[in-house]
């Protein structure tokens, strides 16, 4: 959930409107999936952004983003049905 947050902190809008083969949003969604991560961890992570993307390889991008699509087609982002009362 951090790195969503971080996300639109970030661009002012949310992940879910993230188009496809924008290949920025793609990079920082992955930074700032990385620095929640290591937050959440209690490590450290300084690397900006920019220095992050500079050193990306390429297939990792690749991955990350059919990872995503396949929990989007999966419906693993759909809202969850609301519990009864």
């Amino acid at each position: 959930m951090g790195a969503m947050v971080r996300f639109k902190r970030e661009t002012g809008r949310d992940v879910a409107e993230i188009t496809d083969g924008d290949i920025a949003d793609l990079i920082l969604l992955l930074w700032c999936c990385i620095k929640s991560a290591c937050n959440a961890d209690g490590e450290t992570f300084e690397e900006s952004f920019e220095m992050f993307a500079d050193s990306l390889d390429a297939d990792i991008l690749q991955e990350f983003s059919a990872g995503l699509a396949s929990q989007s087609e999966d419906g693993v982002q759909k809202k969850s049905p609301k519990k009864k009362k």
